[in-house]
């Protein structure tokens, strides 16, 4: 009698490119395509028909429907001293007959990745200052998502963003 189930390796023709220091977590097939496979691995993760890993800091938000993950990654709008500006990029979606440990270690992995997350009024609109930890890099990277109608350029909103990051970034090096 089996207790327990052991899940097949990943198939060598599915595996992506990984780094040096990469390993494989979790893995699935997308019911839409025997080829298609969804990798997470220590890094982040590997979408079907990708050609890089989409790392755990550049997932905005990953949502699993008990059956669908739906991963919105965020895009850099803009770069400026110390910090950058994200924006959500296209969702994505994957429907999966058979997750496994997937979903569960996508959702870990993600809200592990983020160290310092606050949110913020300004004169014009609102403002979110994260702080997240890179796969493979010593400290935080920083970045804003500024609140739908904020004038992101606008002179005043640009200072007190810098000023936030800015203490954000004094708060959690005293902590370390």
């Amino acid at each position: 009698m089996k207790l327990f189930r052991r899940r097949p390796s990943l198939p060598a023709a599915s595996r992506p490119p990984l780094a040096a220091e990469e390993r494989v977590v979790a893995w699935c097939q997308v019911a839409e395509s025997a080829e298609d496979v969804v990798v997470a691995t220590n890094h982040g993760i590997w979408l079907p028909s990708a050609v890089d890993r989409l790392g755990w800091h550049e997932i905005h938000k990953a949502a699993w429907s008990g059956r669908e993950l739906r991963i919105t990654p965020s895009e850099v709008a803009v770069e400026r001293d110390g910090y950058t500006v994200l924006v959500d990029g296209p969702v994505v979606s994957f429907l999966l007959l058979e997750p496994g440990e997937l979903p569960d270690q996508v959702r870990a992995r993600v809200t592990r990745s983020v160290a310092y997350t606050s949110y913020h009024s300004l004169p014009e609109g609102a403002v979110r200052v994260v702080g997240r930890r890179v796969s493979g890099r010593d400290g935080l990277s920083w970045a804003v998502r500024y609140d739908s109608g904020t004038p992101v350029e606008a002179g005043e909103v640009v200072e007190a963003t810098d000023e936030l990051v800015g203490a954000a970034r004094s708060a959690t090096e005293a902590a370390d």
